[in-house]
């Protein structure tokens, strides 16, 4: 007899429920919920928060995340990620049970099950649009719209043309992330001296470079889009350096500036209204806001239960947070500390292996019901 979706979509919330009760499920990705969708491949653009390797291959050591303690914790030498480890965009292939996604720049690699675009210290505007704002963005000039453009490349000329078939078929088990991106249109904004004001006004670019980005997935065939939010910016250690104020009133309970809390709240307010519309305009596809502000936040309230250093960051030198923008992590003589999966952040403005562990599993909880698998 034919299960009704009524009936699957009740028995699909209860196993969620079952497997998420676990008292230790929050803190680790074994769960393997993606694997129900049967996805066989992830393409992923956005910046340091996922890139696995595209900015080193564009620089060089000129990047500090090209440089040991970089990636010591689980590839034993660095590989461009930015982190000691793993980064959640891995813990999410791992999860859907796909390899860790090849960086695009790897020419030799195999791109069976996807690619990764993600170039770190990239923008969701372009260039050139922020320096028509007095924006630099010196780290790299592959922005959101270069990373499309690679996109649309190699759907073009692989995933689709030399296979003779329909891209849309091609990709229909496929999962689309969509960064972070658009974070550092506002760092660099931040480190320029710009007010609250000034970054505000940025925000309906930022959000229109996002959503006119996944109209491009979806011309591809995307059927399945997760576009993350921006974290609680105020609390890391970069910002908190930058900003750091005797006021008391301006940080919050856990000790995070209010005011580029409230922010980054703002973004992703207008993302999320965004997204809606984008839904409405999109019905065969879904697309998917995943929460990596409150991801984050989660990431502190545990880090405080276990005793982890949530200030502080592990790789870095000097101050109160342990970070110096002028002496930070992979430069000669900057220590790091010996134990990085009791620490949240691993060189002030990146998390640790063990803290995109966490928030990564946070983030496959509150997004696998969203995604509407069916199995």
């Amino acid at each position: 007899m034919a299960i009704s979706s009524a009936l699957k979509k009740l028995v699909l919330t209860i196993l969620v429920v079952i497997i998420w009760s676990h008292p230790h499920a929050p803190s680790n990705c074994d769960a393997h919920l993606l694997k129900m969708c049967k996805l066989d491949q992830i393409y992923n653009l956005g910046d340091s928060i996922s890139d696995t390797g595209n900015l080193v291959r564009e620089v060089g050591l000129a990047t500090f995340c090209a440089r040991p303690p970089y990636g010591e914790s689980f590839f034993k030498k660095p590989t461009g990620r930015c982190s000691n480890g793993l980064l959640m965009i891995d813990y999410i292939a791992l999860d859907a049970g796909v390899p860790l996604l090849p960086p695009y720049k790897n020419s030799g690699a195999d791109f069976k099950h996807g690619v990764n675009f993600a170039v770190a210290g990239s923008t969701a505007l372009p260039w050139y649009a922020l320096a028509a704002e007095n924006v630099p963005s010196a780290v790299t000039n592959s922005s959101l719209s270069v990373q499309l453009d690679w996109l649309s490349a190699h759907f073009n000329s692989t995933t689709c043309h030399h296979e003779g078939r329909d891209c849309t078929k091609k990709v229909k088990n496929a999962l689309f992330m969509f960064g972070t991106i658009g974070g550092n249109d506002y760092n660099y904004a931040l480190f320029e001296g710009k007010s609250m004001e000034e970054l505000r006004s940025m925000v309906p670019q930022v959000v229109n470079a996002i959503l006119d980005g996944v109209r491009v997935m979806i011309s591809h065939g995307a059927t399945r889009v997760v576009v993350p939010g921006n974290f609680p910016i105020g609390c890391l250690p970069v910002h908190k350096t930058g900003l750091a104020t005797n006021k008391s009133a301006a940080y919050d309970d856990n000790q995070c500036l209010k005011q580029l809390n409230e922010f980054a709240n703002y973004h992703n307010q207008q993302l999320q209204l965004a997204i809606h519309k984008l839904q409405k305009e999109n019905p065969n596809s879904i697309i998917v806001y995943a929460d990596y502000y409150n991801a984050y936040l989660f990431l502190l309230q545990y880090a405080k239960s276990h005793g982890f250093e949530r200030e502080r960051a592990c790789c870095g030198i000097g101050g109160r947070y342990n970070y110096n923008m002028s002496r930070m992590c992979g430069y000669r003589g900057v220590p790091v500390c010996p134990d990085p999966d009791r620490y949240v952040s691993w060189d002030g403005v990146h998390m640790t292996q063990q803290g995109y562990k966490i928030m990564a599993g946070w983030l496959l909880r509150d997004i696998f019901t969203k995604l509407q698998c069916h199995f």
